[in-house]
């Protein structure tokens, strides 16, 4: 078998970038079973909430452990962490290799620009009004409330750490833009606007992990997902509510 403390160190490194990219628990932890059993460790012991990772080789082995601070949203370095693994699992990557290409995907940042961000999130906020039943006329409105939104969004994320505050300023600011446009005569359905606007900051993505986790029976890490989500739909919901107490 392999050193034990390299092989530690694989697992970990495998599961803080998927855990802070958003993967589901149970995927994590059976990715890290999964390099570990292909490194020769017949009962690997692994186990992940969303905010730290508890790896041992053996049931009486030492365990490791590693805090994870910032989580995002990163689909592509999750898939990428699983086409190592299955490598791995194949025998095609020693564990030195394993190391460094872990490494240098978790350097690496693949995000599309702010610019291009903003700009999906406006036209996801048009098309997500005339989804819910608003008219063409609405469409630019809720375009330029739900762009203006994620810039709030994004600029609010940037000077305070607690990312419900962020969302929350983001979805007051989606309102005040939203009843000017109607006030104006520029929109003629507030809700449909406000509505179609708002989606982009919808944890869509956490919800759904918290069911996944749920049904896996990793309950710790659902209920607290769903919680994360819970409080995010409460931000969003507090920001509008805000305006129209003031309209």
């Amino acid at each position: 078998m392999n050193n034990s403390n390299e092989i530690a160190k694989v697992c970990m490194l495998a599961g803080k970038i998927m855990l802070e990219c958003s993967a589901e628990t149970y995927r994590v932890e059976d990715t890290m079973d999964r390099i570990a059993r292909a490194y020769g460790v017949k009962n690997p012991q692994s186990y992940a909430t969303p905010t730290g990772i508890n790896f041992a080789i053996d049931r009486a082995e030492q365990a490791n452990f590693m805090r994870i601070a910032k989580r995002t949203t990163d689909l592509y370095k999750i898939a990428e962490v699983n086409s190592i693994s299955r490598r791995i699992a194949a025998g095609e990557l020693t564990i030195q290799a394993a190391i460094d290409h872990l490494h240098q995907l978790d350097s690496h940042s693949f995000f599309y620009s702010k610019r291009l961000q903003v700009l999906a999130a406006a036209l996801v906020s048009g098309c997500f009004t005339i989804m819910f039943g608003g008219i063409w006329a609405d469409f630019i409105p809720a375009l330029v409330a739900g762009g203006i939104g994620f810039i709030g969004l994004l600029a609010f994320e940037r000077l305070v750490e607690i990312k419900f505050i962020a969302e929350f300023f983001a979805s007051f600011i989606i309102g005040i833009i939203a009843v000017f446009f109607i006030q104006t005569g520029l929109g003629v359905e507030l809700d449909k606007i406000i509505i179609g606007a708002v989606m982009p900051l919808v944890p869509g993505l956490h919800i759904t992990n918290a069911v996944r986790d749920l049904m896996a029976g990793h309950l710790i890490a659902g209920v607290s997902k769903g919680v994360e989500a819970l409080l995010t739909a409460l931000a969003i919901g507090a920001g509008i509510a805000i305006v129209f107490a003031f309209v």
